[in-house]
């Protein structure tokens, strides 16, 4: 038997890179690319995505030939160009972005939220794709004239990858219910929804399975077959061999992205804040639907504390005292960024509280892994709530591999926390997806081992219940 191989291109927030991978398991990452982070004015966050799509194939020349590519990306990020030219018309315009933040507000104050959320499944957020593409409208020059003519392409930053490297202008169904555009009861670009955020529906990709023909890519006269794309937070869930309703994972990249499985059926989130989304859907089967929460800081919180000088190397994140800052009234909310899930709020400012002349540099430390996992802890909890979890979360990331952050997470859920040995998971999930688009389901060996971190007898009780009262006070911070 052939030892077939599989690239992965996992296009992220702060880079890219590819991860190979072969039918005995294992995998290796010839090379890893950063990008430039432009921020032309406070809370726009842009990438360039020509030089993004120059380390893409800088990355893929890396890997030698390969028989499937998988690609995963960004989600809700987006790019605006031109149809003929295939040149892009601005920056991508990325999912931390905030520049719409006025006109979602509007959009709430005229009642439009829950219309939007029934359709979509989504609140009105600026994370979100649709206002990011009307701005766009709205603001570059020649936008329209080109939508007017049939020649603006708006899509998630998928869509533009394969246009210009496969000449197919298309995204998949995870992508497409990431915008708020897509409605996920008909499984279509919805046109009320295109109409109250001013996109053109004409100017959308179609939209295909998770798996399957979207198109090849030329690397050196080797024609590579692309049979995958997915949102890499999925891709992240796929990797974790996550396909059983109850099963969970969260990422701790620069948020906290957390998905669990609910089967074929969309889930009913109630007011509960946790957001109903479309996972993968493969060829002739029913879409899987899953719950989504996310937290707008994780390690973007940790990396802040170090700019302004709580700590310098990532080691000092570790041997605190045994008792919990929180046990000392110390607390941490991490909301640099607002409220993500439950609560959605962009008003809101991170905070201590309890500061007095006691604390000292390390119990400041200690607070922030202890706030960081106390939001994602709200998180899990009401996913649990809604449709039961298993007994263990997955998790990956750079707080993964913190002893500490992991120990009090799962004191605070009362689940263990599976942290695999093997750190490419996500880009396994694209991988393997590429590999299932070839139409190859047989077994394939893949490291399982893993470190878990089991609840211990530390008192949590009133955790909770005492974080919810400070969160309270971080709220209309920014108003």
């Amino acid at each position: 038997m052939l030892n077939q191989r599989y690239a992965a291109i996992d296009q992220g927030t702060t880079g890219t890179r590819v991860v190979v991978f072969d039918e005995n398991g294992r995998s290796h990452s010839p090379m890893s690319i950063p990008h430039k982070q432009i921020a032309l004015n406070s809370g726009w966050v842009e990438h360039d995505p020509e030089e993004i799509l120059a380390n893409i194939m800088k990355c893929l020349s890396s890997c030698d030939v390969v028989d499937a590519l998988g690609i995963c990306h960004q989600g809700e990020s987006i790019v605006a160009w031109d149809a003929d030219s295939k040149k892009p018309l601005y920056n991508a315009i990325i999912w931390q972005d905030m520049r719409t933040e006025k006109r979602i507000q509007r959009m709430k104050d005229e009642g439009l939220e829950p219309l939007i959320q029934s359709k979509s499944g989504l609140p009105l957020d600026p994370y979100f794709s649709a206002s990011k593409m009307n701005w766009i409208i709205e603001n570059i020059v020649g936008a329209k004239q080109l939508a007017d003519k049939g020649r603006l392409r708006l899509g998630t930053m998928d869509a533009f990858f394969l246009d210009r490297l496969c000449g197919v202008y298309c995204t998949d169904y995870n992508a497409a219910s990431r915008t708020s555009l897509f409605n996920i009861h008909t499984l279509e670009w919805d046109e009320e929804l295109c109409r109250i955020f001013g996109v053109p529906i004409h100017c959308l990709p179609e939209i295909r399975d998770t798996i399957g023909d979207f198109g090849s890519v030329n690397l050196d006269g080797h024609i590579t077959p692309v049979t995958a794309v997915i949102v890499d937070q999925f891709a992240g869930t796929y990797g974790h061999g996550c396909r059983q309703q109850g099963d969970a994972k969260v990422t701790f990249g620069t948020g906290a992205f957390l998905q669990s499985l609910t089967g074929n059926d969309i889930a009913d989130t109630r007011d509960s804040g946790l957001l109903p989304t479309l996972c993968w859907k493969f060829p002739n089967e029913k879409p899987v639907f899953g719950l989504d929460g996310g937290i707008y800081n994780a390690a973007s919180a940790v990396n802040w504390a170090r700019k302004i000088g709580l700590f310098s190397d990532f080691e000092e994140l570790s041997d605190f005292r045994k008792e919990s800052a929180i046990s000392r009234g110390l607390a941490f909310v991490p909301a640099l960024s607002g409220l993500g899930c439950p609560y959605w709020d962009r008003s809101a400012a991170g905070l201590w509280a309890g500061l007095s002349l006691d604390v000292e540099r390390k119990d400041l430390l200690q607070s922030v892994l202890e706030g960081i996992a106390v939001r994602s802890a709200e998180v899990i909890v009401a996913m649990d709530r809604l449709s039961p979890l298993g007994d263990s979360i997955s998790v990956d990331g750079g707080l993964s591999s913190n002893a500490y952050f992991k120990q009090f997470l799962a004191d605070l859920i009362q689940k263990d926390i599976v942290a695999p040995a093997n750190r490419e998971v996500t880009a396994q999930g694209a991988a393997m997806l590429a590999r299932k688009g070839l139409g190859i389901d047989r077994p394939i060996h893949l490291n399982q081992d893993a470190l878990i971190t089991k609840p211990s007898d530390r008192p949590m009780a009133g955790v909770m219940e005492k974080y919810q009262e400070i969160i309270s006070r971080s709220r209309n911070l920014r108003n």
